[in-house]
């Protein structure tokens, strides 16, 4: 049990007084970058989804 305590209390520790926690713009500007480029990532999905389909339709419209 000694050791589980010293574990959570050495934990406590670096969580307060070790780890550097971003201000509020940083997190605000992490988080804004991380919004566009998931809205890109999906947009380039999308596009490939829809070539793909396409490009599908048109190779299965050549064995009709």
């Amino acid at each position: 049990m000694n050791k589980v305590s010293a574990y959570v209390k050495e934990s406590l520790h670096e969580l307060t007084e070790k780890v550097t926690w971003p201000t509020w713009g940083q997190l605000q500007q992490s988080t804004v970058i991380v919004i566009v480029a998931t809205i890109v990532i999906t947009a380039m999905v999308w596009v490939m989804d829809i070539a793909s389909e396409n490009l599908l339709k048109l190779i299965y419209s050549l064995f009709r």
